[in-house]
């Protein structure tokens, strides 16, 4: 969401206005927080750069706040494929959908809506209406604000507050909100309504395209799109009420770093936002207080008519990753508090008019050409691209499948992932930030072909929210510009010029990286990048069946990639489709055994290129098992997964739980796993 009213109350209270400068380390070179933003120049000439979004807190309880979940049973109506916009013509807004006549789902929210039901809702291409209906307090209609806040709907949607227009949104996995004050009924019942649209076309990201099949009930509308996991639909993350004070912080950018002699800084960057009321409201002072996990104040400072500033903290505890540090994700709480002059003639104590917490790791990361380093220690990443990607509930948020995919990434012995291929739930990255896995953070930008100055925009969109809803996480330390983009195509090179030229003015103090599928002789995106992430699976599609032509194809490509761009190399994805509990002897391929020995030759090539220090990185493709379209090529969708779509070993992850805590035992001296081994014999169990 884009907010107009910034700058005006920038002016007001002396806020400093959004800018992007250079920065290293992650923290500014230019003090001079009220210069206006500026970008590079762009080969398109036509290009709207994306507004600075401002606002998207997530929604958090505070002395000031309150927070409700609208999560829950809503009702569905499907809109007819031929016609999708039928509802908009129709206005089914103004009154409830049940008056349509048409028939009513009970649809639970969040998931995705396509695997719930028994009929064709799971192919259908278009539209889809929610509505549900909620109650507010009185209390909330006196010097209150009440916002809307959608966590995420794929992959458009447009929303009504009471029949009246109240915000909309498009690119799927990303918030968006509204303040809905003045559309409610403080002393009766409200009703939202959601139009969600799944389709996609060229200039949306990711990219589809829609085209028409004849049925032997008639013509329908299909949708296409190149991309390896299923168009999974529907209002997939929660959905809040929550109120603010008239006058309230509306956004925070954090920036840490920590010294070699252990004095943390945090840098932060407060706005303010408020109604015609409350801009009336004068602030007096702003009281900012680090807090450690114990509760105790560890730091602390008083603004008055300044939003930003500077935190020193001595023997700060950092922020380590999983596996680098005995206590990895330590997390303080930075908490402001907003006061204003007091109403009370009595006192002369300042009111407190907001409060919002915002947990905080201390850590520096920085990069050359030869490594990627966190707290000055090089990194040696390893982990899995992934999915949101579960039975019956499909890509919706659900805690407990969080829950258990953390701790078997913590039992897998795992450091990192890729958010393949879009951004994951805000509930995912606060999971990372806790238990230390690093993130590469990704935008929907997969396969990513026909370029033009529309795409672009929408591109670069994608990145400007992704950074935004983001950059205060200590988890992330990449972001991935795109995932196997057609970079070897006509209009590549300033296409991926003008994006990653962008995406650097606002990176807040990140590499950019990217997963591609080209060769190094022919990419046109690499060259622009700071880490070079490629694809490739051998012995898979090509050379399938040939575990003996890994290793030296594999560190020949490698090193061929930094040969021609002299950047650090991850590989993002490897691996093969694998039947769980179809057994093979000799290994073949689809049985479990064919996987454990493509993986073991490609620890074998890993370990080599590690030897030549500017590989960083090695990760499965994939986590788990996860649903695709319909071809013949796919049993139930993509099998290339470590553990089962249930969440369930298959035999190679036994194998690659000894590589990853064998890294981590060699590079960061931790202690094994007492149930690492399993005991066969006193001589063996000696020698492990």
């Amino acid at each position: 969401m884009r907010w107009l009213w910034i700058p005006v109350t920038c002016l007001l209270f002396g806020i400093p206005q959004p800018k992007v400068s250079a920065t290293k380390d992650g923290l500014p070179l230019n003090p001079n927080l009220d210069e206006p933003t500026e970008y590079p120049l762009f080969e398109y000439e036509d290009v709207k750069i994306p507004a600075p979004t401002r606002g998207l807190l997530y929604p958090r309880d505070s002395e000031t706040r309150e927070v409700r979940s609208l999560d829950g049973m809503w009702g569905l109506m499907k809109s007819s494929p031929e016609d999708p916009l039928e509802g908009i013509r129709e206005k089914w807004f103004l009154n409830t959908l049940r008056q349509t006549g048409r028939e009513i789902i009970a649809m639970p929210v969040p998931a995705s809506y396509n695997d719930i039901t028994t009929d064709d809702l799971r192919d259908h291409v278009g539209t889809v209406w929610y509505e549900r209906t909620f109650f507010v307090p009185r209390s909330w209609r006196v010097n209150q604000r009440t916002w809307l806040r959608f966590s995420s709907v794929h992959y458009s949607a447009v929303v009504w507050v009471n029949g009246q227009n109240a915000t909309s949104h498009s690119i799927g996995h990303l918030p968006f909100e509204a303040e809905i004050s003045r559309l409610l009924n403080f002393d009766a019942e409200n009703r939202i309504t959601v139009m969600c649209d799944n389709r996609l076309g060229n200039r949306t990201i990711p990219q589809g395209s829609v085209y028409e099949a004849t049925t032997d009930y008639g013509p329908v509308p299909v949708q296409g799109y190149t991309f390896d996991f299923f168009n999974y639909a529907g209002i997939h993350r929660s959905v809040h009420l929550y109120t603010t004070p008239l006058l309230h912080i509306s956004d925070i950018e954090i920036t840490t770093k920590l010294t070699t002699e252990g004095l943390g800084r945090i840098d932060y960057l407060l706005w303010l936002d408020g109604s015609q009321e409350g801009l009336r409201i004068q602030p007096t002072h702003l009281l900012v207080q680090l807090r450690d996990r114990d509760g105790e104040v560890a730091a602390q400072q008083i603004n008055k008519a300044v939003y930003h500033g500077s935190l020193l903290l001595p023997n700060a505890k950092p922020w380590w990753p999983y596996l680098m540090h005995p206590d990895p994700g330590y997390l303080y709480e930075l908490q402001f508090e907003l006061f204003v002059a007091s109403n009370e003639e009595e006192t002369d104590a300042d009111a407190l008019q907001d409060a919002y917490r915002l947990p905080v790791g201390i850590r520096s990361l920085s990069w050359s050409n030869d490594s990627l380093l966190i707290n000055g220690k090089p990194l040696y990443l390893r982990g899995f691209g992934r999915h949101e990607d579960s039975d019956i509930r499909g890509k919706g948020l659900d805690n407990a499948l969080l829950a258990r995919d953390f701790s078997l990434l913590k039992w897998i012995g795992a450091n990192a992932y890729r958010t393949s291929h879009y951004p994951y739930s805000e509930e995912s990255m606060q999971f990372a930030d806790q238990h230390g896995i690093m993130i590469v953070d990704e935008c929907p930008a997969v396969n990513i072909d026909i370029f033009e100055p529309q795409l672009l925009e929408q591109h670069m969109s994608s990145l400007e929210q992704l950074i935004h809803r983001d950059r205060n996480h200590p988890s992330v330390v990449a972001w991935s510009v795109a995932n196997e983009p057609r970079s070897t195509k006509q209009g590549a090179f300033k296409y991926f010029e003008s994006l990653v030229n962008f995406t650097r003015s606002i990176a807040h103090g990140r590499p950019l990286t990217a997963a591609i599928n080209a060769s190094p002789t022919t990419c046109h995106l690499a060259q622009f990048l700071d880490i070079v992430g490629f694809n490739r699976y051998n012995s898979w599609y090509q050379n399938s069946g040939r575990t003996d032509m890994i290793v030296n194809l594999l560190t020949n490509e490698a090193q061929s990639w930094r040969d021609k761009f002299g950047k650090p190399i991850i590989q993002f994805e490897y691996g093969g489709d694998t039947m769980e509990g179809m057994h093979s002897l000799p290994a073949f391929i689809w049985s479990e055994e064919y996987q454990v020995e493509l993986f073991s030759r490609h620890f074998k090539a890993f370990d080599e290129l590690r030897e030549r220090k500017w590989f960083i990185g090695e990760f499965v493709w994939n986590f788990a098992d996860f649903r695709t379209a319909q071809t013949i090529t796919r049993v139930g969708g993509n099998k290339k997964g470590v553990f089962t779509r249930n969440r369930q070993p298959k035999e190679v992850a036994f194998l690659l739980r000894w590589r990853y805590f064998a890294l981590a035992k060699e590079l960061d001296q931790c202690p094994l796993p007492q149930d690492l081994t399993v005991y066969i014999s006193k001589h063996v169990h000696n020698e492990l």
